[in-house]
């Protein structure tokens, strides 16, 4: 009976602990599907919504509508046509310094591996050395061993700072071709204003160049020395088998099957790495769009106290870069797993296999000697069997370095094709080669409706005006006003501005006023008709908002020019304070420490100073036609007539777009849009103008009492429950 109840016991008990096994191994079941229950699911979303033509962020965004039509990057016929035409900005010529750097940098390389090669015989006889109980042999060969680590050392040294110069000199000759198209021809607005297929030319200018530099400097050093590591370790090991009597096919067949299995094991598992990494590169440079449209806009989110919705902008577009980039880390951690299992444990098993075979096999290995000479044979054998071992641990790394490098071939699509579309957009728009997302796109239905167009084109715009350069006069003959979204503001513009007249743009919102001076300061194209005007130097356009550069106050009157096209054209500071003057703002020449003050003069002058230092911009450059674009809005009426009388004594005709009555003395004709795509030119009668602008002002305050008048009266009807003679005569009507 106790017997049986201690089996019960013992039963008891080892239920009780397979009871606790089974509870641990839920526990960590149920861990584990928490864990990856979010990934799971992320990755059944991404794969059912490729499908769809909309973006993942359910939003339209700029640069996702710019990579919708092209292909995933991937290492293709396409991606070597691109980094070959690269490699025409990286070696412009046969000599140049890229390429002294390239030899320099192979020659680091391949001395690197011949001492390797050089290291692992050397760690062999000292091996033997060893167990030949050798000292004095040890100690030589130490001390050799020693000395060749100081060349070793430095030479491995001078590969990474190769690489690094290379990869900078890479960039460098990318980023200087890069400025000057991005400049030429105003390439850098009509990429923003006329294209939509590079939202966020900043990060390609910058972030995309570096990657793909540092990408390609970097795999170059991790594939010529892997692939010449390969290539000599192997002849070294051939070499060496055959010479002691061993057959070195079978150890050869069998490295060859496991590389080729492996590389087939992980191209069918790699991942899309560069179309992955291209589309964390869009994340981010949309990121840092949202930040830099806040720091544009600061004041005004401030005063609306829009913080919310802009905090909203930026979590969610965060979210979309943290679960783009936590989709790679979970990729990347099974690919890395397969592939360390497969490199490092699978290629050690067969290295030792591959090292056993020729030294049990090998003649010149046999046991079948005197006793005396046994032991020197050991020696020999562990000599073969460390050197041998040496080498072949520095074929696998070779192996494994250049197998590894697919994933880093392939982000290295990503940033090629984000860098060679780059160049081929800015090349496209500096010869007039303009097309429109599908962001763009969709918002032509708000720009039809801001701009009133009758007209709207799809599909691409062909330009087919002409601009001719003449000395005096703007003509214009049938040339349309069209935006870059196709809207047509005015079929057809015809209008003549000689020399000495001054030229008056009315008309409501969107009506073309502003368009027109982005058309004769040659920023928009003309499509059709032909378009007469003055070289670019002889016109100043002054926008609403002047621009405040970086630099002296003397930089923000002379801008665009240096301090030496200021004393090339024989103005001095005493010229510039007399211009000042006539702006009314030599004040703060006193104000702000001299004309060598640097400050950030965006804050630090007020929206009226701003506006005058425009127009003193104006009085420098002395041009013969200043466009005008409500520049003085923000101006007192008598320095503002002061300032454009100044303007005309000067002989500078003026084209002004301004809402002030009191600016049309200055001006002999005019140009009246009226929001439909119709106009009118003709002389402007200031005095008639003035007095039908008063009958007008006048109309509308007597007016605008009305509907006041109309609601007291229904109020006083429904009091007296009668009806009004007036509802009355609105009835019969």
């Amino acid at each position: 009976m106790a017997h049986m109840l201690h089996a019960a016991a013992r039963r008891v008990q080892w239920s009780r602990a397979g009871a606790a096994k089974k509870a641990a191994c839920l526990l960590a079941a149920a861990y584990g599907l928490k864990i990856l229950y979010p990934i799971i699911r992320g990755r059944v979303k991404r794969a059912s919504g490729r499908g769809g033509a909309h973006d993942e962020t359910g939003r339209a965004v700029p640069h996702r509508a710019g990579s919708r039509g092209r292909a995933a990057p991937a290492v293709d016929a396409e991606f070597f046509k691109q980094l070959l035409e690269l490699r025409k900005l990286f070696f412009p010529k046969l000599v140049s310094a890229e390429l002294g750097l390239l030899c320099l940098h192979s020659f680091a390389l391949v001395s690197r591996t011949f001492l390797s090669i050089y290291v692992a015989a050397l760690d062999g006889k000292i091996v033997k050395s060893i167990v030949e109980k050798k000292p004095r042999s040890f100690i030589f060969k130490l001390i050799k061993w020693l000395m060749i680590a100081i060349p070793a050392t430095f030479v491995n040294s001078t590969i990474r700072y190769l690489e690094c110069k290379l990869a900078l000199a890479f960039r460098t000759r990318l980023v200087d071709h890069a400025y000057e198209t991005y400049f030429a021809n105003q390439t850098y607005y009509k990429v923003i204003s006329m294209d939509g297929r590079l939202a966020n030319p900043d990060q390609s200018l910058t972030e995309d160049i570096m990657m793909f530099s540092q990408s390609v400097a970097h795999l170059y050093s991790n594939l010529t020395k892997p692939i010449l590591d390969v290539v000599l370790t192997s002849y070294t090991l051939i070499r060496t088998a055959r010479s002691r009597g061993a057959n070195p096919i079978g150890p050869t067949v069998l490295a060859g099957l496991v590389v080729y299995a492996t590389a087939r094991v992980l191209k069918a598992c790699s991942p899309k790495f560069g179309k992955l990494v291209a589309e964390e590169a869009h994340k981010k440079g949309y990121l840092r769009f949202i930040h830099s449209r806040i720091i544009a806009n600061v004041e005004e989110i401030a005063f609306y106290r829009g913080h919310k919705v802009e905090l909203k902008q930026l979590q969610k577009s965060y979210k979309d870069l943290t679960d783009q980039m936590n989709l790679i880390l979970s990729k990347r951690l099974w690919y890395i797993m397969i592939e360390q299992f497969l490199m490092k444990y699978v290629w050690s098993s067969c290295g030792m296999i591959m090292v056993a075979v020729p030294i049990i096999t090998a003649t010149g290995f046999a046991d079948e000697l005197e006793d005396g000479q046994k032991q020197a044979m050991v020696s020999e054998r562990t000599e073969a069997f460390t050197t041998s071992r040496n080498l072949l641990i520095s074929g696998a790394d070779a192996i494994e370095r250049i197998m590894s490098s697919y994933k880093e071939v392939t982000e290295l699509a990503g940033y090629t094709a984000r860098v060679y579309n780059m160049f081929a957009v800015f090349d496209e728009v500096r010869r007039g080669i303009y097309k429109r997302t599908a962001v763009i796109q969709g918002s032509v239905n708000n720009s039809r409706s801001e701009d009133k167009a009758e007209l709207h084109i799809d599909g691409p715009l062909e330009i087919k005006g002409k601009v001719i350069d003449v000395d005096q006069g703007i003509i214009c003959e049938n040339v349309p006003i069209i935006t870059p979204n196709g809207d047509v503001v005015v079929s057809r513009l015809n209008f003549k501005v000689e020399e000495g007249m001054n030229l008056l743009i009315t008309g409501p919102n969107g009506c073309g006023k502003s368009s027109l001076f982005r058309i004769l300061s040659g920023l928009w194209p003309v499509y059709e008709g032909v378009l007469y005007k003055p070289p670019p130097q002889h016109m100043f356009y002054i926008p609403q908002r002047p621009y405040m550069s970086i630099g002296t106050l003397r930089d923000q009157v002379i801008y665009p020019d240096s301090v030496e096209d200021m004393h090339e054209k024989g103005y001095q500071d005493q010229d510039l304070e007399s211009i000042l003057h006539m702006v009314h703002l030599y004040h703060i020449v006193q104000r702000e420490g001299g004309w060598d003050a640097i400050m950030d003069w965006k804050d630090v002058l007020s929206g009226g100073e701003k506006q005058r230092m425009g127009m003193a911009r104006m009085f420098y450059h002395k041009p013969k036609y200043a466009l005008l674009d409500e520049c003085t809005s923000a101006v007192s009426i008598d320095v503002e007539g002061k300032i454009f009388q100044a303007a005309k004594a000067a002989g500078i005709s003026l084209l002004s777009i301004t809402h002030r009555p009191s600016l049309w003395k200055y001006h002999t004709h005019l140009l009246q849009f009226d929001g439909q795509g119709g106009w009118r030119f003709e002389q402007l009668d200031t005095a008639i103008r003035l007095s039908l602008s008063e009958e007008k002002q006048r109309l509308e305050s007597q007016l605008a009492g009305i509907p006041k008048m109309q609601q007291r009266l229904n109020e006083l009807c429904k009091i007296l429950g009668e009806d009004s003679v007036l509802k009355t005569m609105d009835k019969e009507e």
